[in-house]
C-alpha cells in the first residue's frame, strides 16, 4: 500500500490554499479552497444525519462543473463510494447503472432528472440537484427536513471554520473509493472498482513527475466521469493548490483553444482528437503547400520556419504551458513526427480505467518517438512475449494502481486478472531495453469519441446484429465518425426477394433505428456493406484489427 493518502492530500491542500480560487466554471466566479472545505463538511454533516455509512454508494450524473467536483470530493473524503456516470446515456441506461451500483443517494443535473422514472430506482433515498444543490425529492420526509437544516447543523459544529478544523475520517488505502463504469448498457457495462490506493498512486506520481506548481491555472475539458480527466485535470491539480477552470458543456476544439488563450494553463491534459484537429486545421494546410515543403527541406531555413510554426501553435494553447500530455487513444503518427520536428513540448502516455488510469508516462524531453513512456513507479509491466524488444505481445500490469475487480462480476474479474495478480490489458506492444512501451495494437476494441468519451463498439454491434437482414458487423471510426461495416444476411435477403436498391433503403432505416437505441455520442454515421463474412480467430472472434483502416 502507498504510505500517502488521497484524503491527506485533499485535506492538506484545502488548509494550505485557504483563500485562493480552487474551482470555477468557465467565465464564472469560482469557489475558494475554503468554500470547498465548508461545502464538504456541510455535506458530511448531512450524510451522518441520514445514516450514510462507509462503503455506501453515491451516484453522480451530470455535466462537468464545480458542483460535480465538490460532490466527488465530499464522497471520497467521507469514506463512501462515488459512482460517476456519464450524462450522455439514455434514461434506461442511466437507471440500469444507478441500480447496478446499489446507489442510495443521487446527485443529478435537473434536465437529466426530468427524464428519469423514479419508480425504477427504488433504492435511492434522496435526489439532489447538481445545478443548485436543492433537494429534488426524498423517500422520507425526515430526510428532506434534515437537508433543509444542513446549514444550521453545520454552523453548530463549525461556527467559524479554521483551516486546522478541516479534518476528514481516517480511511485506509485498501478501501473502495470509486466505481467507474466502462460503458452504458447492461450487457456490456463493467463497474471498475478503484481503491483509495489506486487514486493516491496516480496523484502521487503526477505530483512527483508532472510540471505543475501551486496556483497554476488548469483547464478541465475532458469528461470527469472518466478516470483520465478526473485524475489529471481535477484530483492532481486540486491536491496541488491549482485553480481549475471547468468547461461544463462538451466543448468543440475551437472553444477549448479559446479557453486556453484566455486562461493560459501551465499543463495541458488532452486527447489526440483535439491536438490532431489543431494540426489539421491550422498547420497541415500550410505545410502541405509545395513552396512550404521546399522551404522545410532546406537546412537552416527549416529551423527558422519550425520556430515560427512552434510559436504559432503554442499560442493556440495559451503560450505558457510546460507540457502537453496526450492519452486515451493512439496519436496520429504524422502529427507526432511533425510536432517532434518543431520541438513542441508534448508527451504521449498510456493507461486504462482499470489502473485509475496511468500505466506509463515520460516527460516530453525524454520521451521516444512512437512511445508511450515508461511504467510508473507503482506498477510492474511486462510484455507477454518471448522477445519483448522485437516480438509483439500482450501488455500485462501488476501493482498499486490495479483495480480490485469488476463490481458484482467475478467472472469478468477472473478473465482479466490472473492467479498471479497480473492484469491482462488486452493491448499489444513492445518494450525496449530502457523500459519504454510502444503500443502496437489494441486488441480491446475501445474507441475514443469527441472530447474523450469512451465508445465500446461491442455495445453498438450487439444492437446492429439484432436487426433484420444483418448477420454481423464491425464498428470503426473514420474522420472522427462511427462507420458500421455490415455483413448482410444474404440468405434472408434472397428468400424475401429484396433487391440491391431495397437493401440500401432497409440498411438506412436500420441505422436510424440503431441510433435511437444508443446514446447520442455513440451514433453511427453510416453503414457500409461488407461483401463477405468477417475473418475470425480460432475462437470465432472477429479479427477487428483487419478492418480498422478499411
Amino acid at each position: 500500500m502507498i504510505r500517502e493518502s488521497l484524503i491527506g492530500y485533499i485535506e492538506q491542500s484545502i488548509r494550505q490554499n485557504w483563500e485562493i480560487e480552487a474551482l470555477s466554471n468557465y467565465r464564472e466566479q469560482g469557489l475558494t479552497y475554503r468554500q470547498i472545505g465548508e461545502k464538504i463538511l456541510m455535506f458530511h454533516t448531512f450524510f451522518k444525519n441520514i445514516g450514510i455509512k462507509e462503503g455506501d454508494k453515491i451516484a453522480l450524473v451530470g455535466r462537468n462543473s464545480a458542483n460535480w467536483c465538490t460532490v466527488y470530493l465530499t464522497t471520497v473524503t467521507f469514506s463512501a463510494v462515488i459512482v460517476p456516470i456519464l450524462p450522455d446515456f439514455k434514461p434506461e441506461d442511466l437507471i440500469n447503472l444507478i441500480n447496478h451500483s446499489d446507489a442510495t443517494l443521487l446527485f443529478i443535473d435537473d434536465k437529466i432528472y426530468e427524464t428519469i422514472d423514479l419508480g425504477k430506482i427504488p433504492q435511492v433515498k434522496a435526489i439532489i440537484s447538481l445545478d443548485n444543490f436543492n433537494m429534488i425529492c426524498a423517500t422520507d420526509a425526515g430526510i428532506k427536513e434534515k437537508y433543509l437544516s444542513i446549514e444550521q447543523k453545520y454552523l453548530e459544529i463549525y461556527p467559524d471554520l479554521k483551516p486546522e478544523e478541516v479534518k476528514f475520517p481516517g480511511i485506509t488505502n485498501d478501501k473502495l473509493a470509486v466505481i467507474s463504469y466502462t460503458g452504458g448498457t447492461t450487457g456490456f457495462s463493467k463497474g471498475v472498482m478503484l481503491t483509495h490506493n489506486s487514486l493516491t498512486a496516480n496523484v502521487r506520481f503526477a505530483q512527483n513527475h508532472m510540471p505543475l506548481k501551486p496556483g497554476d491555472p488548469v483547464v478541465s475539458f475532458l469528461p470527469l466521469a472518466h478516470t483520465y480527466g478526473c485524475a489529471f485535470e481535477f484530483l492532481f491539480p486540486f491536491t496541488y493548490g491549482c485553480h481549475i477552470t471547468i468547461l461544463s458543456k462538451t466543448p468543440s476544439p475551437q472553444i477549448i483553444v479559446q479557453a486556453f488563450k484566455e486562461i493560459k494553463p501551465r499543463l495541458i491534459i488532452s486527447v489526440p482528437l483535439v491536438i490532431e484537429k489543431v494540426f489539421k486545421s491550422q498547420l497541415l494546410p500550410v505545410i502541405s503547400k509545395p513552396y512550404m515543403k521546399l522551404l522545410l527541406a532546406i537546412p537552416g531555413i527549416n529551423k527558422i520556419l519550425h520556430k515560427k510554426i512552434r510559436g504559432k501553435l503554442s499560442e493556440s494553447f495559451g503560450g505558457r504551458f510546460h507540457e502537453i500530455v496526450i492519452g486515451g487513444a493512439p496519436f496520429n503518427p504524422e502529427a507526432e513526427r511533425f510536432f517532434r520536428k518543431i520541438g513542441l513540448n508534448f508527451t504521449v502516455g498510456y493507461g486504462m480505467t482499470e489502473c485509475g488510469p496511468l500505466i506509463s508516462y515520460t516527460s516530453w524531453d525524454t520521451t521516444k518517438l512512437g512511445g508511450s513512456g515508461k511504467p510508473v513507479d507503482t506498477l510492474d509491466v511486462t510484455i507477454d512475449s518471448s522477445d519483448p524488444l522485437k516480438e509483439v505481445g500482450e501488455i500485462l500490469v501488476r501493482g498499486e494502481n490495479v483495480m480490485l475487480g469488476y463490481y458484482k462480476n467475478e467472472k469478468a474479474t477472473r478473465e482479466i486478472i490472473d492467479e498471479n495478480g497480473w492484469m491482462h490489458t488486452g493491448d499489444l506492444g513492445l518494450m525496449d531495453k530502457d523500459g519504454n512501451i510502444f503500443i502496437k495494437g489494441r486488441s480491446k476494441s475501445m474507441l475514443l469519441g469527441p472530447s474523450g468519451k469512451n465508445i465500446f463498439p461491442d455495445e453498438i454491434e450487439a444492437v446492429i446484429n439484432n436487426m433484420n437482414y444483418i448477420t454481423e458487423s464491425v464498428v470503426i471510426m473514420e474522420d472522427n465518425k462511427l462507420i458500421g461495416l455490415v455483413y448482410p444476411d444474404y440468405e434472408s435477403i434472397k428468400k424475401d426477394n429484396i433487391s440491391d436498391e431495397q437493401l440500401q433503403i432497409i440498411l438506412e432505416q436500420t441505422r436510424k433505428a440503431v441510433n435511437e437505441k444508443i446514446p447520442e455520442f455513440m451514433a453511427v454515421h453510416k453503414f457500409r456493406l461488407h461483401p463477405e463474412e468477417f475473418e475470425k480467430t480460432p475462437k470465432r472472434s472477429i479479427k477487428r484489427f483487419l478492418y480498422m483502416n478499411v
